[in-house]
């Protein structure tokens, strides 16, 4: 019997081929790829990954990737054919972002130093020195810092279309542009600090996009580098040979030594061991197979070595399966991410548009063109959308550093919005509702002569429960003995000669509910029961989520038993021997009952099932595809910190709403001052940053809400 069941893939005989497309900026952009490419003669499907920036295009064979990248940049967008690593993406766009960031917030703090200056009455000499000044700090800063919106705008207008970054440099271009004039021209005001201050703001939301991709990679990278980077391949004659991974063919006998993980699926053909499964199956326990069994890439050969028939390689693998569930798992987006998007599509042409009608509306009434161009870029700085572009992360900034001093790592701060709408919960067991570190209850049962035997077989064996037995036998300061003809029986356990007397640790032969092992010295043997402690304050926390309205359930890949001890301990109902594949579709059954599920789980198997979630958490024991898939990480064995998390994110998105309430009072307060004439750019900026100033202050109130 197979231990462990791979996921099912569509082996489909179309051709995919994937690109990567940087300017993917919003659901404008997907949607005019995947409608404008759905129509091409040869393509059966397009999907766009709005984390990854790619493009999967599935078409027939008759099609090359040289006419499908023709076709994408027909419709206005560069493209780039990603031949080696579909769930890769070109690294070091975030980086620059940063340093156009970094750049961008020099020039800001040093121009406003000299804007100061000249707002407290700096006249003649002195405030065209400051203005001069400033000319020689934000031409540079804008000219590098605005290479991501300058490059964007032109891509679109070349290819003749628009996006949200034509309206934004003509803003900053024109802002610049009228500044340096005022200065050659001795005049009473200049912009540069409006213009640097809206390109660091527009900057820190594309660098806290481009984090969010890069962590959606990392977890992927993860859990795709537990396979091995190759095999020991038998060939026909007889000789062995190293094949790297990527090389290997279905069909091949790979040979695989105790203690190597595998780098493909297969069957096994000759020899039996353990395997540790946790990676598919989230089983504590190692699964013995043998002949005919299905071992698949990523597990780990504990004990004896096999030769295994390769049936599945690559992309094709179980593992590749899973990684392929986080990839498409994780381009959902946040109904505030989704409003930001459509946002970003009016809000900008909106506001260029009404500081071109104020423009022409006093050209006719008479004000000349440098009057009247003045009304316009005060128009322009007023209703910069920097209060409401802090309104969302500056509470999401203070409430993560509130919760990071509670013990809570939140890495995505979209992450708190989701969380304060789930309304269900779904646990993991091993490591999650418990510790994953079970200790055994009865070594007392143990004379001396009977634990130094137990460490001695302990200490030869790769066994968790062995493992775990040798950790509570050293703390007790006790000595192994020296024993021979040491061996490892799969699926039993170790044995071993001691003074002539057969000694053995293993698999007892009546299991019961609890994790055992069973010492046999002579014909004297002794059960040992361990226990996988539940973490404390499990119960208060469940309690207090259920207070909260989140009703929960465990879905666990463990086996039934231990399931069962740990559900009835904590008035919880589950699942057994999930696979990652069961725990996605029972998130997916709870979606379409119309809940949104806060995943809380540890193990390589979970990173699927956080990933799809609405939101998930995992404790810092977690493995690193958990913690990578998940949106917060949790460092204390109690189980608390996930009640404080969802407590903290409601209070989050109240303060969110409150300043969404704010930015949009001002912009109806302070617009129609401005089209009037009745604001200068110069109060414009103040009034702009007083707006950011409240927003933030509002945020700050979060620090006591982790108490």
């Amino acid at each position: 019997m197979n231990a462990v069941t791979p996921i099912s893939s569509d082996q489909s005989q179309t051709v995919v081929s994937r690109f990567a497309v940087p300017a993917i900026r919003c659901a404008g952009c997907i949607a005019k790829i995947e409608n404008g490419l759905k129509d091409t003669p040869g393509i059966l499907s397009s999907r766009v990954n709005f984390s990854t920036k790619q493009v999967a295009i599935s078409h027939l064979p008759e099609l090359d990737d040289d006419q499908l990248k023709r076709k994408i940049e027909a419709l206005g967008f560069e493209a780039q054919v990603l031949a080696d690593n579909p769930l890769s993406e070109e690294k070091g766009s975030t980086d620059k972002l940063i340093r156009a960031l970094a750049v961008a917030g020099f020039g800001m703090m040093n121009i406003m130093l000299l804007s100061v200056s000249v707002w407290s009455g700096a006249s003649g000499v002195n405030r065209d020195l400051f203005h001069w000044i400033s000319a020689l700090i934000a031409i540079p800063v804008i000219a590098y810092a605005g290479r991501p919106f300058f490059a964007s705008a032109a891509m679109a207008l070349r290819y003749g279309r628009t996006n949200m970054d034509v309206p934004i440099s003509i803003g900053i271009l024109l802002a610049t542009g009228l500044s340096i004039y005022e200065t050659a021209t001795g005049g009473a005001h200049a912009y540069f600090d409006g213009a640097v201050m809206l390109l660091f703001f527009l900057l820190a939301g594309r660098v806290l996009d481009g984090m969010m991709r890069d962590r959606a990679r990392e977890g992927i990278g993860a859990l795709l580098k537990q396979t091995a980077p190759g095999a020991m391949v038998l060939d026909d004659d007889g000789k062995t040979r190293w094949v790297a991974a990527k090389d290997l063919l279905p069909g091949m006998h790979m040979m695989v030594a105790a203690g190597e993980s595998l780098a493909a699926d297969g069957e096994i053909i000759s020899g039996s061991s353990s395997f540790d499964c946790s990676l598919m199956t989230g089983e504590s326990e190692p699964q013995p197979l043998g002949k005919g069994d299905l071992a698949l890439a990523g597990t780990l050969n504990l004990s004896s070595p096999v030769t295994i028939m390769i049936t599945a390689t690559g992309e094709d693998t179980s593992v590749s399966d899973i990684a392929r569930l986080m990839d498409e798992a994780g381009q959902r987006r946040s109904f505030y991410v989704r409003v930001a998007d459509r946002a970003a599509r009016y809000y900008a042409p909106a506001v260029h548009s009404l500081a071109l009608l104020a423009f022409l509306f006093w050209m006719f009434a008479g004000a000349g063109w440098h009057q009247s161009l003045l009304i316009s870029v005060a128009v322009l700085i007023i209703t910069c959308p920097c209060a409401l572009g802090l309104a969302v992360p500056a509470a999401q900034v203070v409430a993560s550093g509130a919760l990071l001093r509670k013990g809570v790592m939140v890495k995505d701060g979209s992450a708190l919005e989701r969380l304060a709408e789930a309304d269900y919960v779904l646990f993991d067991k091993t490591g999650t509702l418990t510790l994953g570190q079970p200790t055994p209850v009865n070594l007392d049962d143990l004379g001396l002569t009977q634990k130094q035997v137990a460490l001695a077989l302990a200490q030869a064996s790769r066994h968790p429960i062995s493992k775990a037995i040798r950790s509570s036998l050293l703390a007790l300061g006790i000595e192994p003995v020296a024993l021979d003809d040491i061996r490892e029986l799969p699926g039993k356990g170790m044995t071993a000669s001691w003074g002539g007397v057969k000694v053995m640790l293993g698999k007892p032969e009546k299991s019961g509910d609890h994790l055992s092992s069973q010492l046999t010295v002579g014909s004297d043997s002794v059960v040992l029961q361990l226990q996988d402690e539940i973490r404390p304050d499990a119960a208060e926390a469940i309690a207090a989520l259920g207070k909260m309205g989140l009703p929960a359930e465990i879905v666990s890949g463990d086996n039934p038993q231990s399931v069962a001890l740990v559900s009835r301990a904590l008035g919880l109902s589950a699942q057994a021997g999930a696979s990652p594949q069961d725990k996605v579709e029972a998130i997916t059954r709870l979606t379409n009952e119309g809940h949104k599920v806060l995943m809380v789980g540890d193990g390589l198997n979970d990173g699927p099932a956080l990933a799809a979630a609405h939101v998930s958490i995992a404790p810092g024991s977690a493995s690193d595809v958990g913690q990578q898939a998940a949106d917060a990480v949790f460092t204390s064995e109690s189980l608390m910190p996930v009640a404080l998390s969802v407590k903290v994110a409601r209070r989050t998105m109240q303060i969110v709403h409150q300043n969404f309430s704010l930015a949009i009072g001002y912009n109806i307060f302070a617009v129609p001052l401005a089209l009037t004439g009745m604001v200068t750019p110069l109060i414009a900026a103040i009034a702009m940053s007083l707006s950011s100033l409240i927003v933030v202050g509002n945020a700050l109130r979060l620090n006591g809400a982790a108490k």
